[in-house]
């Protein structure tokens, strides 16, 4: 059984799926998605064409961590109750990861971790985040570490290696399985244009011809939440000032505590360069980040895949649990201060140099086979 209940999640186990589902032989698939997420997990689950067997649909307004927790540790008892697998796999590092692995715990049913042992060794950064992880990795008999740091961490914590494998990470997978239908059918390009023009950002405004560039933005960390969000929102603003022929690109999380600040900071400017779309769906979102320039983010997803596509990141966050891609200089941490971020977006879109070094960094993450290793592990730890 296959768990999970975020739109991150749902990209980075859905290549998991499909190549599960290759297999009617071996394996006898289950998915149960949770709906922690909503709106934009029904994207991803349309796009990679996976029809859940069960959904807890647990979204509501205003709901907190006590609330999703309980709720998702209730459903999966009910669900649990219908079908007991040999295995429950779970993704990362979110409330539904943690949930369902205390859930299979409880039944005594083993769980695999995909994506395990990620740690920034700070319970409160991200938060929930790092808790999430950690203790989902207390509750896992079978851990798919995406790289030999993450498996050190575990090792450093009492797993044993004899339980741990290195496998990349399945979002190069997805990454790659999208850039291929991309590039391959130019009715997708087309496609993919005409949606983002609806979403009133036109990436033809980037042709050579004008020389624009593209900053793509992304945000939704709890921790930013407040004084974090609005330092991101004025640096934007000045930003947008200070270069023009720069555009500032920003799909908004449907978060009222992302959404506020924007509104607060941008009402009644007239800024021509700046753009708050809608949320993507991931076509759509892989397409724009192919097209930018380089990212600012929040996102843990994002600085896997955009070294894949030689963009530089910035993190807005003060720490990391993928230290691997600083090593290898494909992201650069800024925090939420208002001037660090005005300072490194600018020595990127200035310093010729200074960019080529990020993007030309080698990706740590993986070579987009990460899926077919796991299954390979399960058949030797489970078959």
């Amino acid at each position: 059984m296959v768990v999970f209940g975020t739109r991150p999640e749902a990209i980075k186990v859905a290549p998991l799926i499909k190549e599960l589902q290759k297999h009617p032989n071996l394996f006898e698939v289950t998915v149960c998605v949770t709906g922690q997420h909503k709106e934009m997990l029904d994207q991803v689950l349309t796009l990679f064409e996976i029809i859940p067997d069960y959904n807890l649909n647990i979204m509501q307004q205003g709901q907190d961590l006590y609330d999703i927790t309980t709720k998702i540790l209730l459903g999966m008892r009910d669900v649990f109750q219908q079908v007991k697998p040999d295995v429950v796999l779970v993704h990362g590092d979110t409330t539904t990861s943690v949930a369902a692995a205390l859930s299979a715990f409880y039944q005594q049913i083993p769980v695999g971790h995909i994506e395990a042992g990620l740690r920034t060794h700070n319970i409160y950064s991200p938060w929930p985040e790092e808790m999430n992880r950690q203790i989902t990795g207390r509750l896992t008999t079978y851990h798919f570490a995406p790289t030999a740091l993450s498996k050190q961490n575990l090792m450093s914590e009492g797993v044993d290696e004899a339980h741990i494998v290195v496998t990349g990470n399945t979002v190069i997978d997805a990454l790659y399985m999208v850039i291929n239908k991309i590039q391959t059918n130019s009715s997708v390009k087309t496609d993919l244009t005409n949606i983002l023009k609806t979403t009133g950002y036109d990436i033809d405004r980037l042709s050579c011809k004008n020389n624009r560039r593209l900053v793509l933005i992304t945000g939704h960390r709890r921790e930013n939440f407040g004084e974090g969000f609005e330092n991101i929102c004025k640096a934007i603003k000045h930003l947008s000032s200070k270069y023009p022929n720069v555009d500032f690109v920003y799909p908004m999380h449907l978060n009222p505590n992302v959404r506020k600040p924007i509104q607060a900071i941008f009402e009644n400017t007239q800024q021509q360069n700046v753009f708050f779309i809608e949320p993507l769906e991931y076509f759509s979102f892989v397409f724009l980040m192919e097209k930018s320039y380089l990212i600012l983010t929040d996102s843990g997803g994002i600085q896997e895949e955009a070294p894949g596509l030689g963009k530089p990141v910035l993190v807005m966050r003060d720490t990391t649990e993928r230290p691997e891609a600083l090593e290898a200089g494909t992201v650069k941490l800024v925090g939420t201060d208002y001037n660090k971020i005005i300072s490194e977006v600018s020595l990127l879109l200035d310093d010729a140099g200074k960019y080529k070094i990020m993007s030309h960094a080698t990706n740590p993450y993986g070579d987009g086979k990460a899926s077919r290793r796991i299954i390979a592990q399960l058949r030797q730890w489970i078959l």
